[in-house]
């Protein structure tokens, strides 16, 4: 059988190599880490995570819940992964990152049929090759693939959020627990108005890190947006977006604070925190200072600043057909957030959909139909009936799933019906899924 070429080591690359490997195809992964770096990853492990230690909600009354089960249900390399390297993050799965990558490269690196090499690849090859490079996909690729679509890759900004230690937060001025009483798996800093009002302001006069008018000009994702580009949306914003004390009362005062930043686990030793929704471009001396304006982080000390990092993604209603394979190449799939999904279950989801698709095709097979209603099938559904002129990336959320046939009011009861559908519909496709 042809020795499959994946050209990128991340979570679509990853779960695609794993997924070819467990069902006897060689694969040869090619990852250009640690001898070129990206502006966001530190190290050279497959998997490596750039952003939030969180994977998303992991409960069937959320729509990414319903993706982790049909990536359970697939027996994914990166769930596999999180699962083992889970740390308490409430209803949602979140990892220690470091284990989480070592796990995906230790399992990958004892595959009998997968070839791992460190080497930047920047001409697309020919033969069965999956295309997995993501969203800080370097120059000369990129510059190929434009050359191939014809057309100007699409792009927005995206950022990271700090991290630091666990011994430097003043518990005296932070409590513990999760949103309603469930559990304490967060780390809670809580903000009078007047605290409030003078973080606002801080983030308002802060320097920015960048300085390049075309990057001035670029757009943000709006699901990861900057916290200062939040906070300049309206003084109540960020206490009813990710600051929202609702939920979360004071134990020392039995009432919920004016706003409250969490900060959320972000090692299995519990040593490290990150914190939530605080994506950030200030320069990072800004952000020392800024931050410092939380009581309980005025002795803070941040292991890791924020950074800001542009995503390129491909327009996939133009350029790709439902099994993410190139215009022109049936051989040539796209994988991961390339394809214009956003979100680290979703990547890993279309690193499946890909690898899939080539068993299927190195067997003289067409590409497996992914139910609609599946979260999978409507997340391809989404990229290839778009409207070109105005697509973005997409994370699976209710609007991508067909409607149900009956009204349901709740938006918790209207995602468990859409759940128990998609169950069906997976398990009567895994059934039917010839390997």
């Amino acid at each position: 059988m042809n020795r499959v070429l994946i050209i990128g080591a991340g979570l679509a690359g990853s779960e695609a190599a794993w997924q070819l490997a467990k069902r006897g195809v060689p694969v040869r992964l090619l990852e250009m880490r640690p001898l070129k770096m990206t502006p966001a990853h530190t190290g050279g492990r497959c998997g490596e995570l750039v952003c939030s230690n969180s994977l998303g909600a992991d409960v069937l009354t959320s729509p990414a819940g319903i993706l982790k089960v049909e990536l359970r249900k697939l027996d994914s390399l990166v769930m596999m992964a999180a699962d083992r390297s889970s740390v308490p993050a409430g209803r949602a799965l979140a990892v220690d990152r470091d284990r989480f990558s070592e796990t995906i490269t230790r399992e990958l690196e004892g595959h009998p049929l997968v070839e791992i090499f460190r080497e930047e690849v920047s001409e697309v090859p020919s033969g069965p090759c999956i295309i997995a490079t993501g969203p800080l996909t370097s120059g000369p690729m990129a510059d190929c693939l434009k050359a191939m679509t014809g057309q100007e890759f699409l792009y927005f900004f995206d950022a990271v959020a700090p991290v630091l230690a666990r011994e430097s937060i003043d518990m005296e001025r932070a409590y513990k627990g999760s949103r309603y009483g469930q559990g304490e798996d967060y780390i809670n800093c809580p903000l009078d108005e007047s605290e409030y009002d003078a973080l606002v302001e801080g983030l308002l006069s802060a320097e920015r890190a960048m300085k390049h008018e075309f990057e001035r000009k670029q757009p943000y994702f709006e699901g990861c947006l900057p916290v200062e580009i939040i906070a300049g949306r309206g003084r109540d914003t960020l206490r009813f977006g990710p600051l929202r004390p609702v939920g979360l009362p004071n134990p020392s005062t039995g009432r919920e604070p004016f706003a409250v930043v969490q900060l959320r686990q972000d090692n299995m030793e519990g040593t490290l925190f990150n914190m939530v929704g605080f994506q950030t471009n200030l320069k990072w001396g800004e952000q020392e200072r800024v931050f410092r304006l939380i009581p309980a982080l005025r002795h803070a000390e941040f292991v890791r600043l924020g950074v800001m990092h542009r995503n390129l993604f491909v327009n996939a209603p133009r350029v790709l057909d439902k099994a993410l394979r190139f215009s022109g190449r049936t051989d040539l799939f796209l994988a991961g957030q390339i394809v214009g999904v956003e979100g680290y279950m979703e990547s890993t989801a279309m690193g499946a959909v890909a690898a899939l698709g080539m068993d299927r095709l190195l067997k003289g097979m067409d590409p497996p139909a992914w139910p609609r209603e599946t979260a999978i099938g409507s997340l391809l559904h989404y990229l290839s009936d778009a409207r070109p002129e105005t697509f973005q990336p997409m994370n699976v959320n209710l609007g991508i799933f067909p409607p149900l046939e009956k009204k349901v009011r709740s938006r918790t009861d209207r995602c468990q019906e859409v759940a128990f559908r998609a169950e069906r519909a997976f398990d009567a496709f895994l059934e039917n899924l010839v390997d």
